[in-house]
């Protein structure tokens, strides 16, 4: 007896390319043949060619995108951000064009660095943080953006640090793009308690108050000269373990102390920034099975001192993720500028940038198991892009190829009529 093949509801037909990015053929880029995707409620059911798919999907009722001439990827997966802040630091990064003086800056009257975002954003109200972060997922989404990590900590008080958090959790309800909670109270610490004092209050009253209301998945520190110290950010990060928090890292950005160390220890998900991380290190991370996650947006936004050497952390052997880090001090929504600036800077093929920014970001956030490529029982999360060839999203400076964004098979994004169809 046959049995019945499923149903299809979406159908993705007469794709010029469909990139996988699934670990296949050169760069893990991977490349289906025929251009075509079912896809049955949330999930993929078949790729390949017409035949194929139709062998084991029923595509008579399927609502169907003519995909002809155009690309097919998987959504993007932006592993590290900080979406959620109030005001802006404009004035800061329009001066810094001319000068980084500190002295200077504050002649001109200018508030800078962390402290200037934590002041706006205690000051904001729960509903007017969301209002803004809203705007900026929704820009991310339009640009082919389908999960989004979003970090706290520009609250540093228990008030605001839950009040930030709960942004994150009303717009995982309201929006059509997946976000994913952490709680990085340890970005800094507020200018009325010492360190030492702001490590009690994260660890005996934020960590527990984050665990008892369910707002995050995981627990980030930034271990830097100047910041939290590598014994210090181990301290907190058990903390957060304990509460069940997977430990995350902002670390070797500006300094190495040895907190690249500690995420091969610890056994995370991802290392972030990584700019002085030495190549034995990069070795250790690398078979602790560490992803490591790069902002070249960023590294743009500061004109770092030492930007990131992507050449050799793939030589190593690692995992590379690309993020936005959008902040106020990097205000990057586009992962497809993110490919271009890992290209141009990093020295990154176009190829190597699709798959970091795809699979890779699902890798650091340990959501590789059911998003970050295009394969059978995965979400479909998928972007058309309204280029002949996926290269072009990385060529066409400051544009955006998204023609139409699939999130858990329903369209979500249709720019097509945006350009005169």
């Amino acid at each position: 007896m046959q049995l019945e093949k499923p149903k299809a509801d979406l159908v993705i037909a007469n794709a010029g390319q469909v990139i996988t990015c699934n670990g296949k053929g050169p760069e893990g880029l991977g490349m289906a043949d025929g251009g075509w995707i079912a896809v049955s409620g949330e999930h993929i059911a078949a790729v390949g060619s017409r035949a194929e798919v139709a062998a084991v999907v029923d595509m008579e009722q399927s609502f169907t995108i003519d995909a002809s001439g155009k690309v097919v990827v998987p959504g993007f997966v932006d592993c590290h951000t900080h979406t959620v802040f109030g005001g802006s630091r404009v004035k800061e990064y329009a001066a810094r064009m001319t000068t980084d003086s500190p002295e200077r800056l504050k002649q001109m009257g200018i508030e800078t660095g962390i402290h200037a975002s934590v002041e706006m954003t205690r000051k904001a109200s729960e509903e007017e943080l969301c209002q803004s972060a809203r705007e900026r997922l929704l820009r991310m989404l339009r640009s082919g953006t389908t999960t989004v990590e979003i970090k706290s900590g520009y609250g540093l008080t228990t008030k605001d640090e839950i009040k930030m958090l709960n942004v994150s959790t009303r717009l995982a309800k309201e929006l059509p793009v997946d976000i994913v909670s952490t709680f990085l109270g340890a970005h800094g610490w507020p200018r009325n308690l010492s360190k030492e004092m702001y490590i009690s209050v994260l660890i005996e009253e934020m960590i527990p108050w984050v665990r008892e209301l369910g707002l995050a998945q995981s627990c980030d520190v930034w271990c830097d000269d100047g910041h939290f110290t590598v014994e210090e950010s181990a301290r907190i990060l058990e903390a957060g373990m304990n509460a069940g928090l997977a430990p995350k890292i902002h670390t070797d950005a500006y300094s190495y102390i040895g907190g690249s160390d500690l995420a091969a220890d610890m056994g995370m998900a991802s290392a972030d920034h990584l700019n002085y991380t030495p190549e034995r290190v990069m070795r250790n991370l690398a078979e602790a099975g560490v992803t490591g996650v790069l902002m070249p947006a960023l590294d743009f936004a500061v004109k770092h001192p030492r930007p990131f050497n992507a050449r050799a952390l793939i030589d190593s052997g690692m995992t590379v993720a690309l993020a936005t880090n959008l902040c106020p001090g990097c205000w990057a929504e586009s992962m497809q500028l993110v490919m271009v600036l890992a290209c141009r800077l990093y020295q990154m093929t176009p190829a190597e940038a699709l798959v970091a920014a795809t699979i890779g970001g699902a890798k650091a956030l340990r959501l590789d198991r059911d998003r970050g490529s295009i394969e059978c029982g995965k979400l479909a999360d998928l972007q058309i892009w309204d280029v002949p060839s996926y290269e072009h999203a990385i060529y066409r400076l400051g544009g955006n190829v998204v023609d139409q964004v699939v999130k858990r098979g329903k369209v979500v994004v249709n720019l097509m009529d945006t350009r005169g169809r």
